[in-house]
């Protein structure tokens, strides 16, 4: 018989992948349930798309020159995971020293990191995406996905290993085959769910019996289906039982750290109830040696996890409540059914212990200051408040710069995205000179239809009589109000004509660097702008280009 405090702990001691009918192995019957489980669940219209996103962000890396503009991009792409990132990093858990608001999803990945924002943009994913299905079942699931990401992302701070932070994705992703059972097979999460409260199976023996297959095997099914990175894939295997040595190789340590983040991660909602100490030696007797912890150290863990994860979760709007334990009494009450005895007892306690935690974790979290938003807009989209969004971006590009460790296109893109989001333009871009082909080139861009209008965006460097030329050539700012006059469409270029039929307003900011002409930042919007730029705006926009100036002053 296991002990249910136990079990919560040793969930993953099961059946080896071997044993359990994984690619390596296992019995025809398990591989069929799988795959007729796994046909339901691909029938969801919603999955592959969530699969190819979190596939998408799972293999952008830190060590890529483009990885700040892509993970940028891809958030700024959807308006919902802009403002929860931007909430996040307002936020007192990581606000920075000065205080200012964090106005930009370019300044919110320097503050927070490139793999704090990678993370949170995955489980704000999966919370998106799936948290409408069984909502209860569903939110204790990604809860708990959660706490774990944080918990391996802590481990990672603390190792030496390259690359480290890999841990904290393969901790997310640790629960997947639970959470996508309790999403999309509902009636058959609960029955396992019964049995492991009934102290008689662990969790991958009940999903054994259930499913035909164990949790595991499910998992590994998906992530393949997802193109996940093979090291990911392989690190969310079993572990061997009993007491845990130090790791020997990075993908051990990796293996260790998401089964580690996931046992602890249950533990989290009721840190604070003594009831919980069994449970508590029983993780430091299983993975203390491997990771050098004591109970001074894990509690100071669980009190850094359970800070940061109530922060983060109060701001993707998923409630940090441990309501699994209602999930299993309604699996007990069915017709028919009879829950073990003091059942009752012990998720009511489990429940308010939870209900506790997140009390206290609400009296010590402050109330933050949140980033600025526009109030009120003109008929052309502009904000009203665009000289204090402005500002705000100036302060956030002097800060970066003052940190000397960001490089110039990362300064490029917080540009770009400040006038972007300070003057309501619907496309920005930052074009370039291209020494080869001798042409003018969009390389970063946002927006609408930003890809195509970015590919589109191209222009010979031979000087011309046009409106892009002439700017070049003088090395003058144009904030032009209505493109449709007569002696500003006489000035525009075919290529741009055809391109940009539809652009009404926009602005041109020449970079002329010891006068050679590097290129140009553009944005439009699709209606007038008869309000103009009055002059402060315009010293503003003036002192973000020449920050940008200065950066490439210095190469």
């Amino acid at each position: 018989m296991f002990s249910v405090a136990l079990e919560v702990v040793f969930e993953n001691t099961g059946p080896s992948r071997a044993d359990s009918g994984s690619s390596g192995g296992g019995s025809d019957s398990a591989v069929a349930a799988r795959d007729r489980l796994l046909r339901k669940i691909s029938n969801e219209a919603d999955l592959p798309t969530l699969g190819s996103s979190v596939s998408r962000v799972v293999q952008m890396t830190s060590s890529d020159d483009e990885a700040v503009r892509s993970l940028a991009h891809f958030i700024l792409s959807d308006v919902a995971l802009t403002q929860k990132i931007l909430r996040i990093a307002n936020t007192v858990t990581y606000r920075n020293a000065s205080g200012t608001p964090v106005t930009t999803v370019s300044k919110a990945i320097f503050l927070l990191g490139f793999e704090v924002v990678k993370t949170t943009a995955l489980a704000m994913l999966l919370v998106d995406r799936m948290s409408a299905n069984h909502a209860r079942s569903v939110r204790n699931e990604l809860s708990h996905a959660l706490c774990a990401s944080i918990i391996g992302r802590e481990m990672a701070r603390r190792s030496n290993y390259k690359d480290a932070e890999e841990a904290a994705i393969a901790a997310l992703f640790k629960n997947i085959g639970r959470l996508l059972v309790a999403a999309h097979e509902h009636d058959l999460y609960l029955r396992i769910n019964k049995l492991v409260d009934s102290g008689t199976h662990s969790p991958s023996q009940a999903s054994m019996q259930i499913l035909g297959c164990s949790y595991e095997v499910l998992a590994d099914a998906v992530l393949r289906e997802w193109n996940m990175p093979e090291p990911i894939v392989a690190s969310l295997s079993p572990l061997p039982g009993g007491v845990l040595k130090p790791s020997k190789t990075r993908q051990e340590w990796v293996q260790q750290v998401a089964a580690f983040s996931s046992a602890a991660a249950r533990l989290i909602p009721g840190m604070n109830n003594p009831n919980q100490d069994a449970a508590r030696k029983a993780v430091l007797a299983r993975f203390g040696a491997a990771f050098q912890l004591d109970q001074a150290k894990l509690n100071q863990l669980f009190a850094n996890v359970a800070q940061e994860a109530h922060a983060l979760a109060t701001n993707i709007e998923l409630a940090l409540q441990g309501e699994e334990s209602e999930e299993r009494v309604e699996a007990g009450s069915g017709a028919g059914a009879e829950s073990p005895a003091g059942a009752g007892e012990s998720t009511a306690k489990r429940k308010k212990d939870v209900i506790d935690l997140l009390g206290d974790l609400m009296l010590t979290v402050a109330e933050d200051p949140q980033p600025l938003q526009v109030t009120e807009r003109h008929a052309s989209g502009k904000p009203m408040n665009a000289r204090d969004l402005l500002l705000a971006g100036v302060q956030d590009v002097t800060q970066m710069m003052a940190s000397g460790r960001c490089k110039v296109n990362d300064l490029m893109l917080l540009v770009l995205e400040t006038l972007y989001n300070s003057m309501g333009f619907r496309f920005a871009t930052v074009c370039l000179k291209d020494l080869q082909t001798h042409q003018f080139r969009a390389r970063i861009s946002i927006g609408e239809n930003n890809v195509e209008r970015q590919e589109a965006f191209v222009f010979p460097a031979a000087p011309s009589r046009d409106l892009f030329h002439l700017a070049l050539e003088n090395d003058a700012d144009l904030m032009i109000s209505d493109a449709t006059m007569q002696k500003i469409r006489e000035l525009l270029p075919p290529w741009y004509r055809t391109q940009f039929p539809d652009a009404r307003s926009f602005i041109l900011l020449p970079l002329v660097v010891q006068k050679k002409q590097v290129g140009l930042f553009y944005a439009d919007r699709m209606q007038a702008a008869p309000e103009g730029v009055p002059p402060d705006e315009t010293a503003l926009i003036k002192t973000l280009k020449g920050q940008i100036l200065g950066a490439l002053n210095t190469r």
